[in-house]
């Protein structure tokens, strides 16, 4: 009986934390076409949710340790991060400065930010509230409902909870469509089937296109 205990713990464990062998699908399976930016910010010749993506599965291969430790400057070095440097690191590779984006915006609408007391340009842009608050007056809110598969795309950003957790949409999807989420809670996998037995509730879906937004919010990464 202690032997299948264990076997059972072990195999909901590793279930849990997507190490079984599984199979990932994409969007042409189930008929969904791949949407692209009109933007290519950085002039790299590859379109911005393009690069967004790419950003996010360099950050998932590098695998960087959780730790959300505050330093000076703001910028924790490659092999340290939580959630929020998924964020920064992704638009980083999309050729867009999101810290200094974030830190402007504060200055600029300190009363759109309401949990800020004094801003501190060494952490605020590594807060899933903030992130929040940005994405909801600059990307475009799309839908919360994971049934509706067409609508994610690869790039988009999902903040979960009440400002407890954010990821970037993958590329890849399980077998009933839903994407998986490039996120950095600790876990094994960074690229991998979040949303099958995450338990906290949806409560942000955006795409970040630059073609909306004002210049001057823009900041190239340098």
């Amino acid at each position: 009986m202690v032997l299948l205990f264990f076997i059972i713990a072990g195999f909901i464990t590793a279930w849990h934390f997507n190490l079984l062998p599984e199979k990932s699908y994409g969007a042409e399976d189930f008929g969904i076409a791949w949407i692209q930016s009109s933007v290519d910010f950085n002039g790299n010749g590859i379109d911005d949710y393009t690069d967004i993506l790419s950003g996010a599965k360099i950050e998932a291969k590098n695998h960087p340790r959780y730790n959300g430790a505050y330093f000076q400057g703001g910028y924790p070095p490659d092999n340290i991060g939580v959630c929020t440097d998924v964020i920064w690191r992704s638009f980083r590779h999309a050729g867009y400065n999101l810290k200094e984006m974030i830190d402007a915006d504060i200055l600029a609408r300190p009363e759109a930010y309401t949990e800020i007391i004094e801003p501190d340009t060494n952490i605020d842009f590594r807060r899933v509230r903030n992130l929040k608050v940005f994405f909801d007056t600059y990307a475009q809110p799309l839908t919360l409902d994971i049934e509706e598969i067409k609508e994610w795309q690869p790039g988009d950003i999902v903040i979960f909870g009440e400002n407890e957790h954010i990821g970037i949409v993958s590329n890849r999807r399980n077998k009933k469509g839903r994407p998986y989420i490039i996120h950095n809670a600790g876990q094994p996998n960074r690229d991998e089937d979040y949303m099958k037995w995450s338990w906290l509730k949806i409560t942000g879906h955006y795409r970040f296109d630059a073609s909306l937004i004002e210049e001057e919010v823009l900041i190239p990464w340098e």
